[in-house]
């Protein structure tokens, strides 16, 4: 059984670029580079109140994100919320760019994971997976090899 503060406990990964933090910056904040290497989202702005939606999930189930811009600080930290249509629970996702040289360290926080419903997409271990991928190899090789 899962302590209270195992359960609460965010998300975090962290991963170092060979990129500079303006091209990841580009990449995570960019509509029509975003498209390229995360989700196709119809539209996106870096600007606090800005509100977008996306679809996805496994191919048995897509789930439709409703998400909103909290907080942006301009080449440094990009935080919106994420939820899900139609299911309770809200959530944080935060990225976090600390320029190394020509390399960049990114941060990556999902927080209030555990306000989602008890369903195995939902699951914390699904998002590890799912955060893992994105920015261990999608992100990685975008901001890598173009």
């Amino acid at each position: 059984m899962k302590t209270e503060n195992e359960k609460t406990e965010p998300f975090v990964i962290e991963r170092t670029y060979n990129a500079t933090a303006d091209k990841v910056w580009q990449a995570i904040s960019d509509n029509e580079k975003m498209k390229q290497w995360y989700f196709d989202i119809e539209d996106f702005k870096p600007e606090v109140g800005f509100e977008f939606v996306f679809y996805g999930g496994t191919e048995e189930k897509s789930f439709k994100h409703i998400c909103k811009v909290t907080e942006v600080v301009v080449g440094r930290k990009l935080a919106h919320t994420w939820r899900y249509d139609g299911y309770p629970g809200d959530s944080t996702v935060t990225w976090e760019l600390f320029p190394e040289g020509d390399k960049t360290r990114v941060r990556l926080t999902h927080e209030g994971l555990e306000t989602f419903p008890d369903m195995e997409e939902f699951k914390k271990e699904n998002f590890a997976m799912g955060w893992t991928e994105i920015t261990g190899k999608m992100l990685k090789e975008f901001v890598e090899e173009n």
